[in-house]
């Protein structure tokens, strides 16, 4: 029986860090965690209804007065070319405020641009779950996404697509692999993400696992 655990998780302490950076008693932990989900949600709700696409993903950085949010964006062009960026970050800013009613606490945001997009998971299932969206061959897409990553210096990459693919009744996995993705080996950095997309057949579900560097190599002696 095969023993599942997230990548990332499975890294953390090694190559991979928090997206949420606070400290907190044990009895108010749980409505810490459950406060930067909200915000999660609510951004990328934001953004998806203002046609800005393309988040990396967010970090939240807590203290008592004071909570600052960092959106990393990778594709730049998808912004709304007739507004500003500092206009969608006092908007975004304004919003956040009145939903969640920050009185005694000061609320920041800041927006960096990745520089190599095709690198980051999410991006990339975004991209994935648009062309499907637009009923792309699911292995067009697949084989155009792993083209992009090659692009950004990868050394492999995994992408899988499953539920009702191409509108068939019984649904299946399908997976296609280029370079090495060592799972198993900690020192290997990798990025995931579990990306949900609704299409005319149905909800389907898109993974990818990016391996960017390499293992440390121990220097012989």
């Amino acid at each position: 029986m095969g023993q599942k655990i997230n990548p990332l998780g499975f890294r953390l302490g090694t190559n991979q860090s928090h997206h949420s950076f606070w400290f907190a008693q044990p009895k108010n932990y749980s409505e810490g965690i459950q406060e930067d989900q909200k915000i999660r949600y609510f951004i990328k709700n934001y953004v998806k209804s203002s046609e800005a696409k393309g988040i990396a993903h967010i970090e939240i950085k807590k203290r008592i007065d004071f909570i600052q949010v960092i959106i990393f964006l990778g594709l730049k062009k998808f912004l709304i070319e007739s507004r500003p960026l500092g206009i969608i970050v006092e908007a975004l800013q304004m919003n956040l405020n009145k939903n969640f009613h920050y009185v005694n606490r000061k609320l920041k945001i800041a927006i960096t641009i990745i520089s190599k997009p095709y690198r980051n998971p999410n991006i990339l299932a975004e991209f994935i779950a648009g062309q499907l969206k637009n009923r792309v061959s699911f292995r067009k897409a697949m084989k155009k996404a792993i083209e992009l990553t090659e692009q950004a210096d990868t050394k492999g990459i995994q992408v899988q697509i499953s539920g009702c693919i191409d509108g068939k009744e019984i649904s299946h996995v399908e997976w296609i692999r280029e370079g090495r993705v060592p799972l198993q080996t900690i020192q290997a950095k990798i990025d995931y993400c579990s990306y949900m997309v609704r299409t005319t057949h149905g909800v389907l579900g898109i993974k990818i696992w990016i391996f960017i560097e390499k293992e440390d190599e121990r220097t012989k002696q």
